[in-house]
Parts: structure tokens; C-alpha cells; sequence
């Protein structure tokens, strides 16, 4: 089945290399970067030339291929143990993404199943997890577009399409699913700072595939609902907890208030491996904070008075009750009537 707007495929798999759509440089500069050790697959998605968490778990699945790649070369009888602390240390690039150990995870349980060179194996279990992830991303996108009135304008935060996924995305595939179907009129995009992945990677994605995009300040969003402009807002998440709590990319908890408040629908789009049953809810996730330079500074240069601080949590927690819909390719469901368990992830 081929999808309309559906152009963009930032990780791929080339000459037994890594190819990753370095997003740092986006949208002045499309640079790809060839990637061949498993330390330097950590050090992109720390330095988030990769972002978003089904991205993540990609690209630390392939990852695994080039680590076992290697160490298969130099030490054929014991590559796995090897490879073990460059494992450990991927799992830690950015703990809140739980697709980052689901897809690490997944790998070493084929690690049994080899004998001989573990090319083939890995390799195979990596573009399988890849091609998961969109059909996964194309079938969510049919869903939450059923949800969707007619003549519909939403508002979407960070980035959640084919930048942050294997392709086509999670909340922006329910986008490009709603305006290929016609639903969706009118699609606002917060810029997402301090990173700015609204502003650089969600207005880009979305002008390569010819949908129009109106940017907005995070500061913007009370007024656009207050003066209804806005009908539903759409997100995607890094890991759901088993009552439904949703931890996002930091504003969006703001949003699901300000949406409660002016009658706005609230949408999660995430793939099942980014819900983590294990975590009863979302006091138990582990929030990543990162460098105070990334607010007080922008491309390198200070926008701050020097010696100010700041707090520069990449996530926040959205409780189960701010949102209407989670929406996975398994199905549909409302947390707030306790439904999380019809995914089948107990």
C-alpha cells in the first residue's frame, strides 16, 4: 500500500554502514552521516544527530549490528562478551526513551540463536525492527484519523513524524494520514524550545511533503485555543506508563492543561514499545535533564545574561486524566477509563 507525503526516511542502512540524517543541521543543510562503531552510534543520539524514541531504538538496533560486526572480526569465539559494556553504555544515551531498551533487548535475545558470524542474523532483526516501525506509524495514522472530525485544525509540539521514527511518524503520520484524507485543514506547530524541533524539523518535514505548517511560539498556544483556532492537539511520546501517564517532550504537559481548559481534544500517537507496563505511572520515569547551555545559548551564541542559570528538563509528565485518546497500532484506547490493559501488555 504506498501513502501519500511520505518522502522522508532519516536512518537507513547502506554498504554496511550506518546513514543517519544528522538533524542538528536541519533545515539549513541536509547532511548525512556515515556511521561504523557503536560508540559512535552513543555519541549521536547523546548529541541528538538521532531523536525521538522509536529513532532511537532503531539506530541503537543497528547499532548492535556494527558492534557485533566488529568484534566478530577481532574475536570470533567471544564477540558477545566484547560487546557488552558498549551495550550498557547505548542504554544509557537518553534514559527516558524506553524504545531505546526495548530495541536493545530485542537484539541480544537473538544473540542464542548465532553461531558463526552474527552479521546476518542482527542485521536482519534490525530492519525488521525498522519495518515494524512504519507499518506501525501507517497504521496509526489510519486510526487517529478516524478520530478526527472534518474541518479539523490541530496544533502538534516537538517533533513526532519520519524525523523521529523510521519513517512517515507517529502524531505527524496521523497528520499527513488526516490531510491526505481531507480532514485536516489547518496544522500549527509549536517551535519547541530550546531545541527548536518544531521551528527547524517538524515545519521542514512537513514543506517536503507540501503540507502547509503555521509555526507558533510554545507562548501561543493558550491564545490560539482561546480563540478557537484550534480543534484538537496531537503529540507523540517517549514512554507511557501502565495507567497511561505520558512523559513528552517538556511543554507538553502545559498543553494537555490548556486543551482540558478551552475543550480541545488531546491525542498521544505512540507505537506500543514505547509503553512501559512496568512503571505503575509517571512519578516512576526517569526525567532526563541536560545541559544548561542548550537555553542559554542558541547556535553558539549567548541569548542569556551571563550568569544566569537554567533548568533544562527534556520531558515532562502528562497525567492519564489531560488525555482523551493514546493511540498505538494495536489499537485505540482512553486512558482515563483505565483501558491501557486492552493493548495486550500485561
Amino acid at each position: 500500500m504506498t501513502h501519500q507525503y511520505d518522502t522522508v526516511r532519516p536512518i537507513n542502512w547502506h554498504n554496511e554502514q550506518l546513514h543517519l540524517l544528522d538533524q542538528r543541521k536541519l533545515p539549513h543543510e541536509q547532511i548525512t552521516m556515515i556511521l561504523e562503531q557503536i560508540s559512535d552510534v552513543t555519541e549521536a543520539i547523546k548529541n541528538m544527530v538521532v531523536r525521538g524514541a522509536p529513532a532511537i531504538g532503531i539506530t541503537a538496533a543497528y547499532g548492535v549490528v556494527l558492534a557485533a560486526k566488529n568484534a566478530y572480526a577481532k574475536h570470533s569465539t567471544n564477540w558477545q562478551a566484547f560487546i557488552k559494556n558498549d551495550i550498557q553504555e547505548l542504554s544509557q544515551a537518553r534514559p527516558t526513551a524506553i524504545n531505546l531498551i526495548w530495541a536493545l533487548e530485542r537484539m541480544q535475545s537473538k544473540f542464542t540463536e548465532i553461531n558463526g558470524d552474527p552479521v546476518s542474523i542482527l542485521l536482519k532483526e534490525a530492519k525488521l525492527i525498522h519495518q515494524e516501525d512504519i507499518d506501525a506509524n501507517y497504521k496509526m495514522g489510519e486510526l487517529g484519523t478516524e478520530l478526527l472530525p472534518k474541518n479539523c485544525r490541530v496544533l502538534t509540539h516537538c517533533n513526532a513524524g519520519a524525523l523521529a521514527t523510521g519513517g512517515y511518524g507517529t502524531a505527524l503520520g496521523v497528520i499527513r494520514s488526516g490531510y491526505a484524507a481531507g480532514k485536516i485543514t489547518e496544522v500549527y506547530a509549536d517551535e519547541t524550545r530550546p531545541w527548536l524541533q518544531g521551528a527547524r524539523l517538524t515545519a521542514w518535514e512537513l514543506l517536503q511533503d507540501k503540507i502547509p505548517v503555521t509555526l507558533s511560539v510554545e507562548g501561543a498556544a493558550a491564545s490560539l485555543m482561546r480563540n478557537k483556532m484550534i480543534d484538537w492537539v496531537i503529540v507523540g511520546s517517549d514512554r507511557i506508563t501502565a495507567n497511561g501517564d505520558v512523559a513528552n517532550k517538556i511543554g507538553t504537559y502545559g498543553l494537555a492543561v490548556l486543551a482540558r481548559q478551552h475543550g480541545v481534544k488531546f491525542m498521544v500517537v505512540a507505537p506500543t514499545s514505547t509503553v512501559d507496563m512496568n512503571l505503575a505511572d509517571g512519578n516512576q520515569v526517569e526525567i532526563e535533564t541536560r545541559s544548561m547551555e542548550e537555553v542559554l545559548t542558541l547556535d553558539g551564541q549567548n541569548v542569556a545574561a551571563i550568569g544566569a542559570k537554567a533548568w533544562n528538563p527534556s520531558f515532562d509528565i502528562t497525567p492519564a486524566e489531560f488525555v482523551d485518546f493514546i493511540v498505538t497500532e494495536k489499537g485505540v484506547v482512553e486512558p482515563k477509563s483505565s483501558e491501557m490493559n486492552i493493548l495486550g501488555l500485561t
